[in-house]
């Protein structure tokens, strides 16, 4: 499996719940870091930065997370009726987590794109349905695994330097992951498989070669 964003979380999960020998998850490759074991404290000083930098930057762009997860319905009907606002939405996200040079989005996207991002909720009236996402996991889910429990299925880590949610340091990361594979590319963000695909490619290429089955 391989997934970034909700994707990561969803890949933790099924190299957890269901990696080999007890079902058929042989390895997953991330390239977010989401799913995460209580063990999972920071120790070292490196470590320890990297937490006190993650909580600021939670509290400078994860109000969006707060408004899906608290009011879903409401921020629903206010997109849904603005095609301007849900882009304004949408884009501000793509502007702020990827790797752009400055503020030109231009550089890392084509309007179309961003556009066709954009078209895909509206056309579809999917905008609800995706908010609601954040409201279940608000509810009825987590990021984290129980103490002395780790994904145990060989991982593969893309680390892309702009993601906004970027990878802690290896050390911390594998006390959640059977890290096999790391890799910290030069450039990129958080929506890496649209904004450098080819890397992105190359990259679960290369784990998957690493693997013996």
């Amino acid at each position: 499996a391989q997934g970034g964003d909700w994707g990561s979380i969803i890949s933790g999960w099924m190299g957890y719940d269901f990696g080999a020998p007890k079902g058929n998850c042989a390895a997953i490759h991330l390239n977010m870091y989401g799913l995460r074991s209580a063990d999972a404290v920071p120790e070292t000083a490196e470590e320890k930065k990297f937490a006190q930098e993650s909580v600021a930057v939670q509290d400078r762009e994860m109000g969006y997370f707060r408004e899906q997860a608290t009011k879903p319905q409401t921020l629903s009907y206010g997109m849904m009726d603005s095609p301007v606002g849900a882009c304004a939405w949408i884009v501000e996200k793509f502007n702020g987590w990827s790797d752009t040079d400055g503020d030109d989005i231009e550089s890392a996207y084509s309007k179309d794109q961003l556009l066709t991002n954009v078209m895909i909720y509206l056309t579809t009236r999917s905008f609800n349905t995706a908010t609601w996402l954040y409201r279940g996991l608000f509810d009825d889910a987590d990021f984290g695994i129980g103490p002395g429990e780790r994904v145990r299925v060989p991982v593969g880590v893309a680390n892309f330097p702009k993601d906004f949610l970027g990878w802690p340091p290896r050390s911390l990361a594998e006390k959640t992951y059977n890290i096999t594979h790391w890799t910290d590319m030069w450039e990129g963000g958080h929506f890496a498989a649209l904004e450098r695909p080819e890397k992105f490619v190359d990259d679960i290429r290369l784990f998957a070669r690493s693997l013996e089955f």
